[in-house]
């Protein structure tokens, strides 16, 4: 199983480690800070380092879940020592996307009830999906204005794992049968299952912009955001 370095610590830009299985340009190390999608968070992409140089074209989870698959430019041999580096400017704007998306639903879901019901996070511009039957534009740029006023308080961001069997979720489609599960807890907004990465501070997101909202369907709606620098 690879240990999955992103979890202990998501600013890990450079880290070392041994080849432990290759199927031609697919490749599995004993440990790795690259970021498999899932989530709808994009993989990390960047290079492993061995005898040569090889760019990480693909990041994903192995089909049992257990194992961190890199496809590569190339192939490298199963004992190689190597060297990971991320795409470290791609992999902060999702973290900060990712936070972001947390907090927005929070304050979504406390004032209206909405559940989540897709998302996809993106480098330049993301979108939630919220179950939410009144359709009130101005509602939502409203609980926007809400959600900056709490990240500019600079609220604390942790994660751990737990085996409780009640953990909180806004994803309209419950949660997987698992053992354990990885809470992400922004500090008095929200506390989610969630295996991405995070910023450890609210205030590093920035301010979110809605860019859009459309109404696709009897009870979804869509909302795309991006990321302003304060």
């Amino acid at each position: 199983m690879t240990k999955h370095l992103y979890f202990d610590d998501p600013y890990l830009k450079e880290f070392s480690s041994i080849v432990a299985k290759v199927d031609s340009n697919r490749v599995v190390l004993e440990a790795s800070a690259f970021y498999p999608a899932g989530g709808g968070q994009p993989c990390d992409t960047g290079v492993i380092i061995g005898q040569s140089e090889h760019r990480v074209l693909k990041v994903s989870k192995s089909e049992d879940g257990e194992d961190i698959v890199h496809e590569i430019e190339g192939s490298l041999d199963v004992g190689e020592k190597v060297e990971g580096r991320i795409d470290w400017d791609r992999r902060y704007k999702l973290m900060r996307m990712h936070t972001a998306a947390h907090v927005l639903s929070a304050v979504i879901h406390k004032k209206t009830g909405a559940m989540i019901t897709g998302n996809q996070l993106g480098v330049e511009q993301s979108r939630i999906d919220f179950s939410l039957e009144d359709f009130d534009r101005a509602k939502i740029y409203e609980h926007c204005d809400e959600a900056n006023r709490l990240i500019a308080e600079g609220r604390e961001v942790k994660s751990y794992f737990t085996d409780s069997t009640s953990v909180p979720t806004l994803l309209a489609k419950g949660l997987p049968d698992v053992d354990r599960i990885r809470i992400v807890e922004i500090d008095g907004i929200d506390a989610q299952a969630d295996g991405g990465t995070h910023v450890k501070s609210t205030e590093e997101i920035g301010r979110i912009e809605i860019t859009k909202v459309e109404n696709k369907g009897k009870h979804n709606r869509r909302v795309y955001y991006t990321l302003m620098q304060v």
